[in-house]
Formats: C-alpha cells, structure tokens, sequence
C-alpha cells in the first residue's frame, strides 16, 4: 500500500531532496544524547546480572539486544546512574572499526563510552530506522577526525536527517519495517527452539543412549547392553561402530584465497566474518573473477546441505549452505563437512552443533593468540558410528526440523533484503506511505 513519489514535491535542503511537508532536525532536537561509561573494572561487585552493559561487540546485526556479554550489579548501575539508558533507546557505536552499529534497548540499560545513546522524544523506531539508513555516513564522519575513527557527543548531535512533520506518517513508516524486523527476529526465535530441540534428542539418543529399542522402549533404562571400547576410552551401546571422522565425513579447508585475487564480480567466496548467528551472509562477500573458479578452484565450490564450521578463533561457528548463497566457494579458516552416505544431514549437523564435537574441537585445538584447527585434529578423531537403522530413525525424525530451520532462514534472507531495499526509499520520502486514512 504504498505509493511512489511522484506526486510528492520535493524542496532542496542542506541535506539533499526531502519532501516539502518534512523538515531537517538534528539528532539532539529528537531525543536526549546520553554517552556511556564503564564503571571501575577493579571493583568486581560492580558486575552482576541485573542491567545489561553494552559494548559494541554486543552489536551484531540485529534490531533488539535481548542479552549482553556482561552484565552490571546495583552497585555497578548506582556507579554510573547518570549513564542509565531506558527501554526503546538507539544505541550508536562511535569510535573504532565497529562505528555506525545500530541496535535498540528492550530494557534499561548501561552502555561503554564508545556509544552514543537516543533517549528518542518522538517514534523509537522511526529513530532506529533512520539512524540505521545513515550508518554509512557516520562511518565516514568518524574517518574524517584522526587515526582511530571517533565521533565524540558533539559532532554525533549535530547529525542530520530528514523527518515527517506529520507523526502519523512518521509511525506508518516505522510500523512497515518494524513489522518486517518483527518477523525475522520470531524465525531467529523459532530456530533457536528447534536447535534446543534437535540437540536434546540428539544428546538423548547418542550421548545418554536412550534411543528406541527394538520393542521402542528407552534402550539403556530398558537394560540394553552397554560395552568399553577401547578407542574412544568409554562405553558405547553394544553393536555400535567407530570409525575416524573422515571415513563418515568428506570435509576439506578452503584454499586461501588472497587480497590481489579479488574482483568486483565471478564468484562469492567465504570466509569466517561471515559466518554469524547459524548463516551466511552472503552480501558481504567478496568475489573472485570466474576463470580463477573455472580453472583452479573448482573443487572448493560448495553444494546445498554442506555444513561450514569456522576453524580459528570462535571456535564451532557453523552453518548450513542453502541454495540461496550458491554459488559459493569455500576459503581458509573455513573446512566444509558434507556426509558420505547422503541420508545423514541432520544427524551431520546435530554432532556438530553438539557438545561432543565442540569439547573435542577444544580439546585439540592448538595456537597461543587464539585457538586453531584444522584438517590435522580431524584427522586424530574418532565418531560412534550407530547402525545404519538407528541413524535413518533419527534422520526421519529430525528432517523436519531441519528442513523448517533452513526454511526460516531462507525467509530471513527474502525479508531482510526487502527491509534493505525499503529503508532509504522509506527515509528519503522517494517512497510514501499513504496517510489520508488516518
């Protein structure tokens, strides 16, 4: 229900075209400006679990910050109480490599002195959402000031942006993306349900052994034998097979694609920054030209249904190629998991996500600065293998899970490229909403 502009009447502002019923305000004309402060780190009991305390690493992307790394005490929010932000407040970094995130409160909150908070007068997401279309700009205010980007209270005040005089349009406006924002953070929610689901079975049948027996009774409570295998130096139901990862598994680390490698177009490759929240965010990738693909690559291009796990740093951040990325192809700090008996992708993707697979990543991982891993530790592990009937059970019984999970995900990539298309048509007026029916 929208309607393009071309009855709107545009007038020249300092700014750049707005429509003639909206004005330019600064960001302190539409909301209070409060910075940030930590309070003193050597005083333990100032950290607690009550207020969130927001740093920019605590900005990744999403609308909502519904948790923070760290938390302040009563003690710790009383330290620095003028600094106190509610609920529905726009967060801004400002300093460092992480400037222009964007996220909202849903509570009251303490931020660190690298964000600039809006205590918004009027729509808290119309303020969001318009804070978030000029993201870019403010990243490049900060670049304008000295060798570490920072845009200081002051300058971040003086901000412009274009606003409707009418409060019903400015609502209607922030209504739309909201709604779509809505949307995308109820699929994120949902999977993490189905995540919590498909790990408790997965823990129950191959951590616990109570996967159905023959007559459909828990097997281990229901006496089923339980033997020591020597390889893996613990019990494993009787009957049961071990094998080392890679006779189950086909997996392969990217080749190490260089800076001079890439192009404006070919193909999208991979690499750890990319992978956040379970998926890929395949818009901000690089390319590399397709003859290098064509002729030299053409090995590490990935297939729908491959797992990716990251194999540096954070170590266990993975996810599940869909259709929507490819094509696609496989870079350094990045092995690619695919099953080699094709039936096994949901029990593929529940041991990767499970404890046994991380604490073992752990547990092999190697460098000072930060923990690797790679082919190699592979290599040195083993996986219970069970029979090919408990493992099709499990399949049929998680495929739909896994199937709806990578359907939300399909759907956020749709709705969150509609939200991009929208925002700065919505913020510059280009695109109106209609406001006669209110």
């Amino acid at each position: 229900n929208f309607e393009m502009s071309k009855q709107t009447k545009f007038k020249e502002t300092e700014i750049g075209k707005i429509p003639e019923d909206w004005e330019v305000k600064s960001i302190n004309q539409i909301g209070e400006i409060i910075t940030g402060k930590t309070p003193r780190t050597i005083e333990k009991d100032n950290f607690g679990f009550e207020y969130p305390f927001i740093t920019p690493r605590d900005m990744k992307e999403q609308k909502h910050i519904f948790k923070t790394e760290r938390y302040l005490s009563e003690k710790g929010k009383n330290s620095v109480k003028n600094c106190l932000i509610p609920k529905n407040s726009i967060c801004v970094s400002c300093i460092g490599s992480d400037m222009g995130k964007v996220v909202m409160t849903t509570k009251e909150s303490i931020t660190n002195q690298q964000i600039n908070s809006i205590i918004p007068k009027i729509s808290a997401n119309f303020v969001y959402y318009t804070v978030l279309n000029i993201s870019p700009n403010i990243k490049n205010l900060g670049k304008q000031s000295t060798a570490v980007p920072i845009l200081n209270k002051n300058q971040f005040s003086k901000i412009e942006i274009a606003v409707p005089i009418d409060d019903y349009e400015t609502e209607r406006i922030a209504k739309i993306l909201s709604d779509i924002d809505s949307k995308i953070e109820l699929n994120q929610q949902m999977n993490k349900t189905l995540e919590e689901i498909g790990q408790a079975i997965f823990k129950h049948w191959f951590v616990d052994f109570e996967f159905p027996n023959d007559e459909g009774k828990p097997y281990k409570s229901s006496g089923g034998e339980i033997v020591y295998n020597e390889e893996l130096g613990k019990e494993i139901p009787k009957g049961w097979g071990v094998c080392k990862l890679g006779e189950f598994y086909d997996f392969l680390e990217g080749p190490g694609i260089r800076n001079w490698q890439y192009s404006k177009e070919g193909t999208r490759f991979i690499n750890i920054r990319l992978i956040n929240n379970k998926d890929i965010d395949v818009n901000s990738a690089n390319f590399i030209n397709q003859k290098d693909v064509d002729t030299k690559y053409q090995h590490f291009l990935l297939k729908e249904g491959d797992l990716v796990v990251s194999t540096s740093g954070t170590l266990g951040r993975n996810a599940i190629v869909r259709k929507n990325h490819l094509p696609l192809l496989l870079n350094t700090s990045v092995i690619r998991f695919r099953p080699k008996n094709n039936t096994s992708y949901p029990f593929m993707y529940q041991y990767f996500n499970s404890s046994i697979f991380l604490e073992e990543q752990i547990a092999l991982a190697s460098g000072s600065v930060q923990s690797n891993f790679g082919p190699m530790h592979l290599n040195k592990m083993s996986i219970i293998i069970p029979p090919d009937k408990i493992l099709n059970l499990f399949n049929s019984a998680l495929k739909p899970v896994y199937n709806m999970f990578t359907k939300n995900l399909d759907e956020n990539q749709t709705l969150s490229q509609i939200r991009d298309l929208l925002l700065p048509k919505l913020m510059s007026g280009k695109i109106r909403v209609p406001v006669e029916d209110k």
